[in-house]
């Protein structure tokens, strides 16, 4: 792990484990809330990158891939700065007097890549306004939800998440920071072919890392030559992701992002919602999914 090195104007007492407070019936944390207006208001570019995803659905990861096409798989250029520092959080709003994500997104040179959790509904319309390309990544529910849930545990400034099967309950009930996992993957998929959106799946980045990161570059119009996607292929595995310090945010202090309690890039696999969920607690929550997603053609691989 990287030597932590201090977030100029950040201290321990200034990080708390925050409260949610719904935004059109969106639970978000509680300074996001408050500054709602500003990020709703937010200009976005007709260059702008918006990459979305429901939290712990493979985020850094596809901001890696995306950077890395982005400077030609130029692994020094990466590593200018934290993953967090390269692409602004949008409705990140951490006390002053660190920079709110807005900030940071309307201080930045064209062209912008950007990053957000907002569902559908909640992202300001200036993106659709200005027809901004969008890459969404969705994870199957049941990892999701573990690694949510573990995340939560090492990150100081969510809600903690209480027991499992306590968590489980609040995460199927749309009652954890971003709201429904059902409600968001659902409302992006449908709008896919409305918008400039590339809709990628967690397990097909891990099932053909290759194809996938084409797939990408073709949707920025990126060409890329055999050598540099090997690079990007290899900088941007999980195991090599895992020991970057610009990506696995081993940068931030343990006061925000407590990797002894759980590491913010766990185990990066497929089907490791076994180890957590109960038989009876899978099938509760496939009994859920085939109500939720009824009418959807939307389809996950729970396994590889």
């Amino acid at each position: 792990m990287a030597q932590v090195q201090p977030v100029q104007g950040l201290t321990p007492d200034m990080v708390t484990r925050c409260e949610l407070v719904a935004v059109r019936g969106v639970p978000l944390p509680s300074d996001t809330a408050e500054l709602w207006g500003q990020i709703w208001g937010f200009q976005a570019r007709p260059d702008d990158l918006l990459i979305c995803t429901y939290p712990k659905a493979g985020t850094t990861w596809i901001q890696e891939i995306v950077d890395m096409i982005q400077q030609d798989g130029d692994p020094q250029k990466c590593c200018r700065a934290p993953i967090y520092e390269r692409i602004p959080f949008l409705e990140l709003c951490p006390p002053r007097p660190l920079p709110r994500g807005f900030e940071e997104a309307a201080a930045m040179p064209p062209p912008r890549t950007l990053k957000t959790h907002l569902p559908l509904e909640l992202v300001p319309p200036s993106f659709w306004e200005q027809d901004c390309k969008v890459i969404y990544v969705a994870r199957n529910p049941k990892d999701n939800a573990v690694s949510y849930f573990h995340f939560q545990r090492m990150n100081q400034s969510l809600p903690a998440p209480g027991r499992w099967d306590q968590y489980l309950q609040t995460f199927v009930a749309g009652g954890v920071p971003w709201g429904s996992w059902f409600d968001h993957v659902r409302a992006w998929w449908d709008a896919r072919d409305e918008h400039r959106i590339l809709y990628l799946f967690y397990e097909d980045i891990k099932q053909d890392l290759r194809g996938e990161i084409q797939k990408v570059g073709r949707f920025l119009g990126r060409e890329l030559p055999e050598p540099v996607l090997e690079t990007i292929v290899e900088r941007t595995s999980f195991e090599s992701m895992r020991e970057n310090p610009m990506a696995n945010y081993s940068t931030l202090p343990p006061f925000v992002f407590d990797h002894a309690v759980s590491p913010f890039m766990r185990k990066g696999t497929v089907g490791d919602w076994t180890t957590q969920f109960t038989v009876a607690q899978s099938e509760w929550f496939d009994a859920e999914w085939a109500q939720r997603m009824e009418g959807s053609d939307l389809r996950f691989c729970t396994r590889l």
